[in-house]
């Protein structure tokens, strides 16, 4: 599906004279938001009143102190558990009590993040930018989350629900693990089972084209966001809201996460998009992070150098190898 981004990047390449021209796209995340980079770090751009309660912890703290901590905070469970440098949904789980903490510490070695689990009911992925010398950003891609879940027929267990449609049934092995018996329940007609909290594709979230959702008025609302958050010029914010109306008015926002140069215009990946359009939106984002690098680099913005990228970019899978090896063990 890649293919014609690779060779776009190439061209693109050629064009800036760097191969690493994009790290210029957003100077206040580490590499621009390409690997690696500390999630702390970049919530810390994001003002406060538009995120969820969050706490930083780094690799063996005690339980003790973390609880502690939550307390402090007046963070209750469930909460939400994520290494501070990861993708894809690894290890970002949602922790019901503290038995579930404790479980999830003996078997964590990464810094990590815990936030109060927001309970909204719509979550989307917004990406949004603004080139340097503009005064008003643009929003390229709205994806909206449909979580893995079932709905009962009065007679079939969860296992046999999910076994009907291809995305659950390939998160099924996982689900195995996390639920146990629990599959075995037999929903009431009608009722809705959510399989898994986390809205990530890899963890069998649908992805839907939520690009109707688009106006000027949201962008203002993201204009407002982002109006102090120096060094960030291109990313997808993952929220969550109250209500769509409350998205236009700018309340009721919790931002769980910001990535950078590497967020997907992710509304390709709803069912109905064709892969025509999908390269076209994909080749588009690449252009976009080009204009927007380039523009940077002649206000002075360097261009980090190649061997710099390709050293922390095996640093950041190295490390990733090592800790899913250990918590393997």
């Amino acid at each position: 599906m890649y293919f014609p981004a690779i060779i776009y990047g190439i061209w693109l390449s050629i064009r800036a004279k760097s191969i690493t021209y994009y790290t210029a796209t957003n100077p206040g995340i580490e590499l621009g938001g390409l690997f690696g980079e500390s999630k702390i770090q970049i919530l810390k751009m994001i003002p406060e009143t538009y995120l969820p309660k969050t706490l930083y912890f780094i690799k063996n703290t005690p339980l003790t102190v973390i609880v502690t901590q939550l307390n402090d905070k007046s963070i209750t469970f469930p909460i939400i558990c994520k290494p501070d440098k990861g993708e894809r949904g690894y290890r970002v789980e949602k922790i019901e009590n503290l038995g579930e903490l404790a479980n999830y510490l003996e078997t964590n070695y990464s810094d990590f993040i815990i936030q109060e689990f927001v309970e909204f009911s719509v979550e989307l992925g917004i990406l949004y930018y603004r080139k340097p010398s503009s005064p008003s950003g643009e929003i390229s891609s709205i994806v909206k989350k449909e979580f893995l879940s079932v709905k009962g027929d009065g007679f079939s267990t969860i296992r046999d629900l999910l076994q009907y449609k291809i995305r659950s049934r390939i998160q099924l092995p996982v689900l195995e693990i996390r639920w146990n018996t629990k599959l075995n329940q037999v929903l009431k007609k009608d009722e809705i089972w959510l399989a898994e909290p986390i809205g990530n594709h890899s963890r069998g979230t649908c992805f839907l084209n939520g690009n109707s959702l688009i106006n000027k008025q949201l962008v203002e609302v993201f204009d407002t966001i982002t109006e102090n958050m120096e060094g960030f010029h291109f990313g997808r914010f993952d929220l969550k809201v109250r209500s769509i109306n409350d998205l236009y008015e700018g309340k009721n926002i919790k931002i769980m996460e910001l990535n950078g140069i590497s967020s997907e215009p992710a509304h390709i990946y709803d069912p109905n998009f064709t892969v025509f359009k999908a390269w076209k939106a994909i080749l588009d984002n690449m252009k976009t992070i080009y204009e927007i690098s380039i523009a940077n680099n002649k206000r002075g913005v360097k261009y980090i150098p190649a061997f710099e990228v390709l050293s922390k970019v095996r640093m950041h899978f190295k490390n990733l190898k090592t800790e899913r090896s250990n918590s393997l063990v």
